[in-house]
């Protein structure tokens, strides 16, 4: 086992599933580090304050944006999704259910190889990670991501079995969601509940 170190981070090299397994029952459910794991490559992080900051105020834009136009949703935070047969596995900064909602509502358990995976991910500062995220989610049939880094927030659809740059969500399709960095930069002085109005007032204008 190989391992290459940084300060906010571990990269183990040639893990197997059951070494995977074992180091998520070692590490626990209640710890601020994220994994993911891909054929073998597996990356521990611990993410910084400004990484939090933007994780924690785009994931509640999205849930103020759903309350807005009263769409039912499902909020997963950073789960452990994975498939076996895929060696594929990773925690996203956050994770939602909107289109398959119903099939979620109230379940404390999922197994991917029933459950539907996550309708919408969240991940924060993808430059900074050095395990491509792309082909995780591709492994595990995420329809859409939303990738913020350096001040700018992209949305990838899957399509054709390949992550596609979007000018439109298939969660919000009339909401221009590229903007809410924005929103968040301008009132970011102000605090939270601020940025939070002003995200609920925009939201209304579509």
């Amino acid at each position: 086992m190989l391992t290459k170190t940084r300060a906010d981070r571990v990269i183990l090299y040639d893990i197997s599933w059951q070494q995977f397994e074992n180091i998520l029952i070692d590490l626990g459910e209640t710890r601020g580090t994220r994994i993911a794991y891909n054929n073998g490559t597996l990356e521990i992080m611990s993410p910084l304050l400004e990484h939090e900051y933007y994780k924690e105020n785009i994931s509640i834009a999205i849930l103020d944006i759903a309350e807005v136009l009263e769409k039912d949703y499902e909020s997963l935070g950073s789960t452990t999704w994975r498939k076996q047969a895929k060696m594929t596995g990773v925690e996203p900064d956050n994770c939602f259910y909107f289109q398959n909602e119903p099939k979620m509502r109230g379940k404390l358990n999922y197994d991917l190889n029933i459950d539907p995976p996550p309708d919408l991910v969240l991940e924060i500062d993808l430059s900074s990670k050095s395990l491509n995220r792309f082909p995780i989610y591709l492994s595990l049939g995420v329809p859409e991501l939303w990738c913020y880094d350096q001040g700018k927030l992209k949305i990838y659809l899957l399509i054709n079995d390949q992550y596609k740059e979007s000018q439109n969500s298939l969660v919000f399709p009339n909401i221009p969601v590229q903007e809410i960095p924005n929103i968040i930069e301008k009132y970011r002085l102000q605090g939270r509940r601020i940025i939070r109005q002003k995200i609920r007032e925009w939201a209304r204008n579509f």
